[in-house]
């Protein structure tokens, strides 16, 4: 949530009404409710363990919401990539547009650049061109794949083989590869 607070006070400081659904494996992970409360129309929280607010992931919440009549014009996803890809194919569906943030692929000052990715079927660097995509057009099976690949030094050879230098400072921006 940390990440989204700074949007959701901006947004709600330029006059729009939003709602926020806070996602977590159990109520003590939980952060910035009350923040979020001052800005957001509405906040749901959601645990997947139940002991907190709705039970169940962040998509069965935004599926509740619009069966109940709720119309979204854009979707914002902030946390876990693999989150971040059932929200986009479930806002697919749903007709409604959808911005992710790739910021948790985002290995800094490592010169590893685990921020390549497939937007739209052109190679893209979090760090440069985002860290804000269209969330319909990420691979993110692609992106998952790579963050594994990332672990462990056979992974990382296999990049720097299929991918060249690209995979080490191909953003010209990390420094990568020094």
């Amino acid at each position: 949530m940390a990440p989204v607070y700074p949007q959701v006070k901006y947004l709600s400081e330029c006059g729009y009404k939003f709602d926020v659904i806070i996602g977590a494996k159990s109520k003590n992970l939980v952060i910035l409710e009350d923040e979020m409360k001052r800005y957001a129309k509405n906040v749901y929280v959601c645990t997947d363990d139940g002991s907190y607010g709705f039970k169940g992931l962040v998509t069965d919440k935004l599926s509740e919401l619009v069966s109940n009549g709720n119309d979204y014009d854009v979707c914002v996803a902030i946390g876990p990539v693999v989150m971040m890809k059932f929200v986009s194919i479930l806002t697919k569906k749903l007709g409604i547009r959808q911005i992710v943030s790739m910021n948790p692929v985002m290995v800094d000052g490592t010169g590893m650049c685990a921020c390549r990715l497939t937007v739209g079927g052109e190679v893209k660097f979090a760090c440069v061109d985002g860290p804000e995509f269209d969330g319909h057009k990420v691979d993110f099976d692609e992106c998952m794949k790579r963050l594994t690949l990332y672990k462990t030094q056979e992974g990382r050879a296999y990049l720097k083989e299929k991918e060249g230098e690209t995979h080490h400072g191909g953003c010209g921006v990390c420094g990568g590869g020094d």
